[in-house]
């Protein structure tokens, strides 16, 4: 059995790869709205897939964390132009305390590579 640890360190790895599937830390980013803030973390989430050979139609399953569920209609204006729409991932989303009170939005997510 063979799994791949992308970029470990002592808390966690970025992404772990195994049986040609790779889940992905929770992804976030600094911004000043939940759309750049989304914008930007699905950005990284297309940089960690690409580095295991993956990309956005393989997404399996993705569960978006908002520290405000107000927030759901403008995480999602930025999620319908990211997700591949002929793809689309078994999805949720939850209000949910982040790590710190600047993030916004988190995305934890799982894709075949």
């Amino acid at each position: 059995m063979t799994i791949e640890r992308i970029n470990p360190g002592p808390r966690m790895s970025h992404a772990v790869v195994h049986n040609g599937v790779v889940y992905l830390a929770g992804q976030v980013a600094e911004g000043a709205t939940v759309e750049e803030q989304s914008r930007a973390a699905l950005q990284l989430v297309d940089d960690l897939l690409a580095g295991v050979g993956s990309d956005r139609s393989k997404l399996l399953s993705v569960t978006i964390y908002l520290a405000d569920i107000a927030d759901f209609g403008a995480m999602n204006s930025v999620w319908e132009t990211w997700v591949d729409a002929a793809n689309p991932p078994a999805r949720a989303t939850v209000e949910a305390k982040l790590a710190t009170p600047d993030y916004r939005v988190e995305f934890s997510v799982i894709a075949a590579v």
